[in-house]
């Protein structure tokens, strides 16, 4: 898939993977538009991207309907249309199922799985406009494995993998011209596991201890990410793995559906 002279509208843009797919797309002559709740961060990916491409900015949180609704007309009315669509807003939470309350939880899937699912009802209609386009879903490596302390969170990264081959299919049954894309990124230093949202109302050390195990596993440079990520979407690739563990965790689970945490356990210790 030719990128050059595409819009690419991506959630999340205001760091981490975010910024990193906005920058690989911009090296390819991309047009972007860029969404976070993070205005300052926004700015910095932009001066980031230099000249080149037209850049937009968009204040957007993707949890409310009314403002996701609304994006596509501003899309529209700044780029004249849009090919690409990255989902890749998310959060995360920490704790325990039973540690985690019900309104926690159903925040992180407002974001990280609701979110997905209305930009898509919102842009699919201008994508379908198009040549050819492209949906991009950023799940994670926990919407193949699913560890102990991530109930919330790899529940919410299986349902967008779920969503999108169910709706990949469906595009192609109907002889569509918009893609999907599911990728499944492994350890990309982000800021995903410190600015997790802790449990309520517990004081529990250990969880502490557990987020800064975690944050030694986040290692690929999110540059390095995005750079994957778009490279998959040029090939038009229905799944991507970004990442040498990803792949690993993937074939493991693929080998040992039920037993794969016996082992992986043993090595996270």
């Amino acid at each position: 898939m030719k990128l050059g002279g595409r819009t690419a509208v991506v959630t999340g843009a205001a760091s981490g993977i975010g910024r990193g797919i906005a920058l690989a797309l911009a090296r390819r002559g991309c047009n972007l538009a860029l969404a976070d709740l993070n205005e300052a961060g926004l700015a910095e990916t932009a001066a980031l991207l230099g000249g080149g491409v037209k850049v937009t900015r968009h204040r957007l949180d993707v949890t409310d309907r009314a403002a996701v609704t609304a994006l596509p007309a501003e899309v529209l009315r700044e780029h004249g249309g849009a090919q690409l669509l990255f989902n890749n807003a998310g959060v995360a939470c920490g704790g325990t199922f039973e540690q985690v309350a019900e309104e926690d939880f159903e925040w992180l899937f407002e974001v990280n799985f609701w979110g997905v699912v209305r930009m898509t009802r919102a842009f699919l209609p201008l994508l379908r406009a198009s040549d050819e386009a492209r949906i991009v879903n950023i799940s994670s490596i926990f919407g193949i494995i699913a560890p102990p302390g991530q109930t919330a969170y790899s529940a919410s990264k299986f349902a967008v993998r779920a969503f999108s081959e169910s709706l990949r299919r469906e595009l192609e049954m109907e002889g569509s011209k918009v893609g999907v894309t599911v990728v499944h990124p492994g350890g990309v230093a982000t800021s995903i596991a410190s600015s997790a949202r802790p449990p309520r109302g517990i004081n529990d050390p250990t969880l502490e201890a557990q987020k800064e195990r975690f944050q030694k596993f986040l290692r690929m440079p999110p540059e390095k990410a995005g750079e994957t990520i778009v490279r998959g979407v040029e090939k038009r690739r229905p799944r991507v793995l970004v990442g040498g563990d990803a792949r690993f965790m993937a074939l493991l689970e693929r080998v040992a559906p039920v037993g794969y945490w016996k082992i992986l356990g043993r090595q996270l210790k």
